[in-house]
């Protein structure tokens, strides 16, 4: 037998609504029979604050603070926390539910699918690994994330270098299809998000702050080179064929295909009932 063909979508610098809306078709497509399960990389323009599905606008973000950074800003359709999409490269992979490779459960088929993503981290000269939330305290919290910012948040299997968190993901399962996105940090400037988000005081932020920088960190930070975009995206295209056992076989979207996809960033990814639904 020989390896599954899965297509590959690199769609490059993206909006935030189309971004998003690319995701949401995809998914769409796999779960109408029209389009095999694919992995897509794909970055931000302008760089985007993308919030998670459930997350109230009002209460957790400022976004006087997106405006005066010139950010975008965008609800996904995928749970999980707030994400400063700037210096990063963005992954999703849309695959059938019952795909035989595809455990049932939610953490077990982020585990198969992160694979991917940790493979490129070993391409890069990396040492990631998945580290598991062990103890009471620590499963607690994954109930019950206090923070409104994604890498400061535990999950399961987090993905790991050096002991703190290098790719934060979330996953939705509509359709009979798991879609999974995440993103993969290249860089991070800590001030500038912790900027757009609501505090009690001045005192909590710079306590979470510290926090996440002792938990989460960007690749640049941990090598002695610049890794740039393109190389990442080299990079993480043969860690997925690696860690998922597949030949990923590039895709251009049609003419036809990028005008539903606009449609559907309007009527959705622009519209205020959709972004401050909460």
């Amino acid at each position: 037998m020989g390896k599954e063909v899965w297509r590959f979508i690199h769609s490059g610098m993206g909006s935030p609504s189309f971004n998003m809306a690319l995701d949401e078709a995809l998914l769409d497509w796999n779960s109408e029979g029209k389009m095999p399960p694919v992995i897509r990389f794909y970055g931000w323009n302008p760089a985007t604050l993308s919030i998670g599905y459930f997350q109230k606008v009002d209460k957790e973000i400022k976004l006087e603070a997106v405006k005066e950074n010139g950010l975008g800003f965008v609800r996904r359709p995928t749970g999980g926390r707030g994400v400063l999409h700037e210096h990063e490269l963005t992954y999703s992979v849309i695959v059938p539910e019952e795909h035989p490779q595809m455990p049932k459960t939610v953490t077990e088929a982020y585990r198969v699918i992160s694979e991917g993503v940790l493979r490129g981290f070993q391409q890069l000269g990396l040492e990631a690994y998945f580290a598991v939330p062990r103890s009471k305290e620590e499963k607690e919290m994954l109930k019950n994330p206090r923070s409104s910012v994604c890498f400061d948040a535990p999950s399961w299997y987090e993905l790991v270098v050096e002991g703190r968190k290098v790719a934060g993901s979330a996953q939705t399962r509509q359709k009979g299809v798991i879609l999974q996105h995440g993103s993969i940090l290249l860089d991070l400037d800590e001030d500038k998000l912790f900027s757009l988000f609501k505090y009690s005081n001045d005192r909590v932020k710079e306590r979470m702050q510290r926090a996440f920088s002792s938990k989460a960190v960007a690749i640049n930070e941990l090598t002695n080179r610049t890794i740039t975009y393109e190389e990442a995206v080299v990079a993480f295209k043969k860690g997925f064929e690696e860690g998922l056992d597949i030949i990923l076989e590039p895709y251009e979207l049609s003419a036809e295909e990028i005008t539903y996809v606009e449609k559907l960033a309007k009527e959705r990814y622009e519209n205020d009932e959709w972004t401050f639904k909460r």
